[in-house]
């Protein structure tokens, strides 16, 4: 069975999926793979999985650092989950290139090399935003680019972490 929720954010409304102990969605209502993670049968009720979700939101949306992580569960592939740990040591306040989270996916594999394309679809189809954080990943030139729930709300949520913005960029429609 799957639970959902809604919170409402400054940056729109988030509905949260639970299987009623582990947090198994979270995304902006017009995001990109919205809902990834839900059945057909899911059924809106309260649970303490939502109430500390919806802790760790009020606190990162108040400014502050949140010092916990709701359980989580994500079932998918052994690659996305290899991606989306990555994302889980990105600290606030900061962002990294998929090219080097391709360069530790390959030294973690093995691997001679990573396709930074293939970790911006796992990337992208996180089912877990703002907690796992995927608003954290740039590109290798420093563009804002490839967020699920839109670039304006990835540099929204950049900003509110106070990450220096400086080399930072919204790419121009004509270059997407």
């Amino acid at each position: 069975m799957t639970y959902t929720t809604t919170y409402h954010s400054p940056l729109g409304i988030i509905t949260l999926a639970s299987d009623g102990e582990y947090l198994t969605g979270l995304w902006f209502n017009d995001q990109k793979y919205f809902g990834s993670t839900l059945t057909h049968n899911s059924i809106d009720k309260e649970l303490p999985i939502f109430i500390q979700t919806k802790t760790w939101l009020d606190i990162y949306f108040n400014g502050e650092i949140p010092t916990f992580l709701p359980p989580l569960c994500y079932n998918t592939t052994v690659f996305r989950e290899m991606v989306w740990n990555i994302l889980l040591t990105i600290p606030y306040g900061t962002v990294i290139t998929y090219k080097d989270i391709a360069q530790e996916i390959a030294k973690q594999t093995g691997q001679k090399s990573m396709s930074a394309q293939a970790i911006g679809g796992a990337v992208g189809h996180n089912p877990i935003s703002l907690i796992i954080p995927c608003h954290r990943v740039v590109g290798t030139s420093g563009s804002l680019t490839g967020y699920a729930g839109g670039l304006n709300r990835k540099n929204e949520l950049l900003q509110r972490e106070k990450v220096n913005m400086t080399n930072l960029f919204v790419p121009s429609k004509k270059n997407l």
